[in-house]
């Protein structure tokens, strides 16, 4: 945890969330998760276009040093990989500040029509074939996807530009969506029509944002959103009264509406309790919820959580995608 290993395609670095506490919600750049690490070949940032080409009048390029002029505080915002799993111990997560420059800002100068999506790549060779990912950095997306979320090239992460396994020297960040849409070092924009076929990089990531299938056409692609998920990171004990009382403290993240009520239980026969301390409303990309648990007996018990109000039924957190297990060794 904490630590990049592996090299490009198969480079990985997990973020410990054990340790988040309120007053310190942002994952320093260092600590920010990483799913691929960068390429080898990769050019230097210096000298860097970005390609504009398509169904578009302003065919061309634009560079690094034009988006750096351009760029604007962006604020937190979430990414989760779309792979995030019990066995990286859900650390392909993290909140960070960024800078860049908002994509409906430059959609709007380049008014592709009549395209009707946008096709973003990012640099794609590697000196070594991979074990366990496919080749191919790309999304497409409506215009509306990207407006809505608020889609941004970024180009500074916690007020530093971004290193170059944060997708250096450009990367989109598109807020609300899982991490495999958030392309690192975009090197061309190309606007498409609704022929446009999905992507190796949209089929391999299908069943992870809960398409139907594979579609063979990228407008049969559901937006690749995060829904509400929430999951504990670490289980504290202390001993009051002579018995042990235990709180669970966990993350909450993703989804649109405000979560009023969260609920927590510790084994499957029970029915979901009201977790005691969320905040409402939730005003940062994720945030600490806390509960009180005094277990009746020894033994391992699995910790659940569900969305109570408003009544939702996020697919991955009502699968038990995110639940976690404890030991416990004294009451």
């Amino acid at each position: 945890m904490d630590q990049a290993f592996g090299k490009e395609l198969d480079g990985r670095l997990f973020t410990s969330l054990d340790s988040l506490e309120q007053g310190a919600l942002v994952i320093p750049e260092e600590r920010f998760y990483v799913r691929t690490r960068a390429s080898r070949l990769l050019p230097e940032a210096e000298g860097w276009t970005v390609t504009v080409d398509g169904m578009t009048a302003a065919k061309g390029s634009i560079k690094i040093e034009e988006l750096r002029a351009r760029e604007k505080e962006l604020g937190l915002h979430l990414i989760e990989c779309a792979g995030n799993t019990r066995s990286a111990h859900f650390g392909m997560i993290s909140v960070g500040k960024w800078a860049g420059v908002p994509m409906a800002e430059l959609l709007d100068e380049w008014k592709p029509r009549p395209a009707t999506r946008v096709l973003v790549e990012g640099f794609d060779k590697y000196s070594e074939r991979s074990a366990t990912s496919v080749e191919g950095a790309s999304w497409i997306f409506t215009f509306d996807e990207l407006k809505t979320a608020g889609a941004f090239l970024a180009t500074r992460l916690e007020d530093k530009p971004l290193s170059r396994d944060h997708g250096a020297p450009v990367r989109l960040v598109v807020p609300g969506w899982y991490g495999c849409t958030c392309i690192k070092w975009v090197n061309r924009i190309t606007f498409v029509d609704e022929l446009a076929e999905a992507t190796s990089q949209m089929t391999e990531y299908a069943a992870r944002t809960h398409q139907n299938g594979s579609p063979r056409h990228a407008r049969e692609f559901l937006a690749a959103k995060i829904e509400h998920a929430a999951t504990p990171i670490r289980v504290e004990k202390r001993r009051t009264g002579g018995r042990m009382l235990y709180r669970v403290v966990g993350l909450l993240w993703g989804g649109n509406e405000t979560v009023t009520m969260l609920g927590i239980r510790f084994n499957p026969e029970e029915e979901y309790a009201a977790v005691e301390s969320l905040r409402v409303p939730q005003t940062a990309p994720w945030t600490l919820w806390s509960h009180t648990w005094r277990p009746s007996e020894k033994g391992r018990y699995t910790i659940r959580l569900a969305i109570l109000e408003p009544e939702e039924h996020p697919r991955r957190l009502e699968s038990g995608y995110y639940a976690r297990t404890v030991e416990i060794d004294e009451i």
